[in-house]
């Protein structure tokens, strides 16, 4: 027999929750860090792995203490899971996903993409297998995944790493970075995304 207030907890989380919850809990959990003089960030984890796995014998980049940053390792792993548990046991089963704007959706007809409401993922079908083989898979997947890639580690962190943490610390270089970000997203979208699809 399963404790009331555990039903209770379990209903409270699997409810749909407003947009805007998401944004004092990160702040408290960036106050935290900054508390601890921690710095956050996702594509850290990639370095700390690899130097975990020895590659400091190889590339002076992961000559460092990683067992530093171990916690940073705990929070991708926890995110991960975070996910994959909340999704598959505190969702509601008449939960209704997230509407998407009807001028996105005319977007992605403009360009040949199939969206039915309603579908799950939330992402265009040209993110498949099927289509990793074609040239705009490779092009797009394949070379913007390792741009993205690239581009993190040469900036010294990714979107969570500099938008999230470095903007939280008042860090010029972060706000440099971020504008960079936003920037490069917008010419992808209006610009090299129509030319190739």
């Amino acid at each position: 027999m399963v404790p009331e207030f555990l039903l209770q907890f379990v209903d409270f989380i699997s409810q749909p929750w407003p947009w805007w919850v998401a944004g004092p809990m990160i702040a408290l959990i960036m106050f935290l860090l900054l508390w601890f003089g921690k710095d956050f960030g996702m594509s850290a984890n990639l370095r700390i792995m690899c130097a975990a796995d020895g590659a400091g014998d190889f590339s002076d980049f992961f000559k460092f203490d990683w067992q530093s940053q171990g916690w940073n390792l705990m929070v991708a792993l926890g995110a991960m899971f975070g996910g994959y548990i909340a999704a598959h046991y505190f969702t509601a089963p008449d939960a209704q996903i997230a509407h998407v704007s009807a001028a996105t959706v005319e977007s992605l007809k403009a360009l040949n993409f199939n969206y039915n409401e309603g579908q799950i993922p939330l992402v265009p079908e040209f993110y498949s297998w099927e289509a990793l083989f074609t040239w705009q898979g490779l092009l797009v997947i394949v070379v913007g995944g390792f741009l993205v890639g690239f581009g993190a580690r040469y900036a010294g962190g990714c979107t969570s790493g500099h938008a999230i943490s470095g903007l939280s610390a008042l860090q010029l270089p972060s706000l440099i970075a971020v504008i960079g970000f936003f920037l490069g997203g917008l010419f992808m979208t209006y610009i090299l995304f129509p030319i190739i699809f």
